[in-house]
């Protein structure tokens, strides 16, 4: 369903810029009664709806806006406060809630924001969902009549709730003792739960960027910005560094020596850690983006690499439909389904530090017989992203990949969000794939 149209939806819901269509208060509010529209329509009138949400100042507006829609169709809200994604998730499966909504976005800008949607049992909602929202959203708002109106709640114990999850993600008694770590919680909503969990387990902690005022989520900390963490954890002679991203759905990983571990080598030691532990995993779920490195270290596993669109919610359907456990990106969205519904920072984290103790192991030595390839990327700006399925672009494509056999592979990819198209080869001749992706680059630019 990767392909599906949708007018607001992109990849991981509705985002943009706080104050411009679609993410102003009264949009929010029209799309809080529609997706209370859909989920009354589809049964469960007067049912609860989980909200979460990450630090940015603006978070405060958008949320009484979803709940005020959710209370004009007639839907109850119950508010978490401050939340990563993955934790509710959680609390939309294990409240029995119609939905669960994440005032969020992500890993972008303070000045963005944006609106996701879990479905009972705390998956990401499915496209046709997010089509039947959106034709609601074109009719005008209907308040339900006075006696119907939803109610809102706040629930005070949420964190602690989530924090002893994530806790018992992994088994009892680890030395976590035996670890000194660094943790980058980019400002955002990983600050108040994620030095918890691990400090509660026995990890001596440092914690980095976690004084979010409403501005400074993302800004040069977190996952997409590891550098001071990577000189942080080397600094402090630490046995490794953990960075999240706003939400918490995301995590990168530092070995002692500072050198960063993305998510393609998170799933590489979660692989690792089941099989040392007698765990069969015939499966792995990855995207196209995934390294084709680690595509062949989990061959010489017996493990088969399926690949998806990326987004994580296509790596979650691909798990769904052929029963995988283990999936992700190496953006950092690593999901355990045995652990939870949807991609989860902390849990990832905590697999690679319990592989670290019960294998005996630092983490570049866990990692050592994973030999990635090298990926050459190249973004180019377009007017019509559909340019990349023209006779020209197609026939430059064609060419290339015969050109590169199996030394390596090549991927168009357009963006979900931008208007640009993402030029990729991988392989091991870094100059040869340059050339390769410059000369792509240019025929999408004459196309276009």
């Amino acid at each position: 369903m990767s392909g599906t149209r949708r007018k607001y939806f992109g990849t991981d819901g509705v985002r943009g810029k706080v104050g411009v269509p679609p993410m102003t208060p009264d949009f929010v509010m029209h799309l809080g009664w529609a997706i209370g529209k859909m989920l009354s329509d589809n049964g469960f009138a007067g049912d609860k709806v989980i909200i979460g949400k990450d630090t940015r100042i603006s978070c405060y507006m958008l949320e009484n806006a979803i709940a005020a829609g959710l209370s004009a169709a007639g839907m109850d809200a119950h508010l978490l406060g401050v939340m990563p994604t993955p934790g509710i998730a959680y609390f939309t499966r294990t409240f029995h809630a119609a939905a669960g909504i994440v005032v969020s976005a992500s890993h972008n800008v303070y000045s963005d924001n944006g609106v996701k949607v879990f479905a009972r049992g705390g998956i990401k909602l499915p496209d046709e969902a997010e089509q039947e929202i959106e034709r609601y959203l074109e009719k005008p708002m209907k308040v339900v009549e006075s006696a119907q109106l939803g109610k809102l709640y706040r629930i005070p114990e949420a964190r602690g709730r989530y924090i002893e999850f994530c806790k018992n993600a992994v088994a009892l008694g680890l030395p976590f003792e035996k670890l000194k770590i660094v943790v980058d919680c980019a400002n955002g909503a990983t600050y108040p739960i994620a030095p918890e969990v691990f400090r509660e387990l026995g990890a001596q902690v440092i914690v980095m960027n976690a004084e979010p005022n409403g501005c400074n989520i993302n800004a040069g900390a977190g996952s997409t910005a590891p550098e001071s963490l990577q000189r942080r954890v080397r600094d402090e002679q630490a046995d490794a560094g953990i960075a999240f991203d706003g939400d918490g759905d995301r995590v990168v990983m530092v070995d002692r020596n500072g050198r960063l571990r993305d998510g393609d080598a998170i799933l590489y030691i979660i692989a690792k850690y089941r099989a040392f532990k007698g765990e069969q995993l015939n499966n792995i779920v990855g995207t196209k983006m995934t390294n084709l490195g680690l595509e062949r270290a989990l061959n010489r596993m017996g493990i088969v690499l399926h690949r998806t669109d990326v987004g994580d919610r296509y790596v979650l359907e691909c798990m769904q439909e052929i029963r995988a456990r283990v999936g992700g990106e190496n953006s950092g969205h690593i999901i355990c389904l045995d652990r939870n519904s949807t991609g989860d920072g902390i849990i990832a984290a905590l697999q690679v530090l319990a592989a670290m103790l019960e294998m005996e192991q630092p983490l570049h030595e866990l990692v050592k017989d994973l030999h990635m390839a090298t990926q050459v990327m190249k973004n180019v700006e377009v007017a019509d992203k559909t340019i990349v399925n023209s006779p020209a672009v197609q026939q430059a494509l064609q060419q290339a990949t015969e050109k590169l056999g199996d030394a390596g592979r090549i991927l168009l990819r357009p963006s979900g969000t931008e208007p640009k198209i993402r030029v990729m080869a991988e392989g091991s001749d870094e100059a040869r794939l340059h050339a390769i992706v410059e000369e792509l680059a240019a025929v999408i630019s004459r196309e276009d």
